[in-house]
């Protein structure tokens, strides 16, 4: 990471553990509303962090998706209920990409959200579904990843790629029960809604597959801080947490369990960091997801293990990360669908059977 990286890391992590430490998303979650409009005011509007990736020219910040793995690094950290991922990277990629000017400036500045119209485990490469008629979509999509409070919907259909206003008559959403609280999802039902076609042929292909490749490499980020978080607040806890007169981290069996899960973590952020550096490699991204997927419920299935009966409780985070970490790992497509991916993208001769 360099010093301006590192700078971005301090400043998010700060303002996290200000705004919204794990004990207040718990809270939400438990109280039935929990996204944080106000946490997502600050990120978007005052920090600027929904236009990193936006260039200059469209008023955002110039940077690129590296910076904005950062963000998601420290928003996976604090499982923070924002729609960082879907509008800032997923959206904001596929604008990027057809270049539509209106809609950057205004993801940008913070004054609306956008989301992809496609259900959250659809991996790069998959074909559009959606009908549209002189500019009116029709079609369902479930299960889409911040699209539940979207002010833009951006929708692929066999025409082309579609900006749909999700105010406009025709647009219906229908909130679902996610496994993950944080993150919520919801189907959508378009009945002629109308649209503005962005692209169309392959111009519109690229933009979507762009789109979903650069989710799935940044996805890999928001797992590694979420496993990280893990791990440390593990490691505090078998600290202080004591049996037959001694600390539980002093047993072996333990030390191995945690030693395992940080070797892990030391591949991710290799990987993670590998996909951040080229978000539109399709072989960085399927191998980030290959990996970092699993990895991230690992450790979170460690964490609720090891922090014994309490971590089993409604009282404590550590369900928040395991739900998140199950969620994702499904997100933009399975491992073993980017496995598959990546062993054809590499040329990897399929397994010979013998009888």
């Amino acid at each position: 990471m360099s010093e301006v990286e590192e700078e971005l890391r301090g400043t998010v992590r700060g303002m996290l553990a200000t705004l919204s430490p794990p004990e207040r998303v718990l809270a939400r979650c438990e109280e039935g509303r929990p996204s944080d409009p106000d946490l997502w005011r600050t990120l978007a509007v005052e920090m600027g962090l929904a236009g990193l990736a936006v260039p200059e020219r469209y008023g955002g910040g110039g940077a690129g998706l590296r910076e904005a793995a950062v963000v998601l690094e420290e928003l996976g950290r604090s499982v923070a209920p924002v729609p960082y991922l879907g509008s800032a990277v997923v959206a904001t990629s596929a604008l990027l990409a057809v270049d539509d000017r209106d809609l950057l400036t205004d993801l940008a500045a913070g004054h609306a959200t956008a989301a992809l119209a496609v259900p959250f485990a659809t991996p790069p490469g998959s074909p559009p579904a959606l009908q549209v008629d002189r500019d009116a979509v029709t079609g369902t999509v479930p299960g889409a990843l911040d699209a539940l409070a979207a002010d833009v919907l951006l929708v692929p259909t066999v025409d082309g790629l579609y900006a749909v206003p999700a105010p406009a008559p025709g647009v219906e959403r229908h909130p679902v029960v996610s496994l993950d609280l944080t993150r919520p999802l919801c189907d959508l039902v378009l009945t002629g809604a109308p649209g503005r076609r962005l692209a169309s042929g392959d111009a519109a292909r690229e933009a979507v597959t762009a789109a979903l490749t650069a989710g799935a490499a940044l996805l890999a980020s928001e797992q590694l801080g979420l496993a990280q978080w893990c791990l440390d607040s593990t490691v505090e806890y078998v600290k202080t947490r004591h049996q037959f007169g001694r600390p539980v981290g002093s047993f072996q069996a333990v030390k191995h369990r945690l030693a395992d899960r940080w070797v892990e973590l030391s591949q991710a952020r290799a990987v993670a960091g590998n996909a951040a550096a080229a978000p539109g490699d399709p072989v960085a991204a399927a191998l980030a997801q290959a990996f970092c997927g699993p990895m991230a419920v690992t450790a979170a299935e460690e964490c609720v293990q090891l922090h014994g009966g309490i971590g089993f409780t409604w009282e404590h985070p550590a369900h928040l990360y395991l739900k998140r970490a199950k969620s994702a790992a499904v997100g933009f497509g399975t491992a073993d669908r980017h496995r598959a991916t990546l062993a054809e993208l590499v040329n990897l001769p399929p397994p010979r059977h013998t009888g």
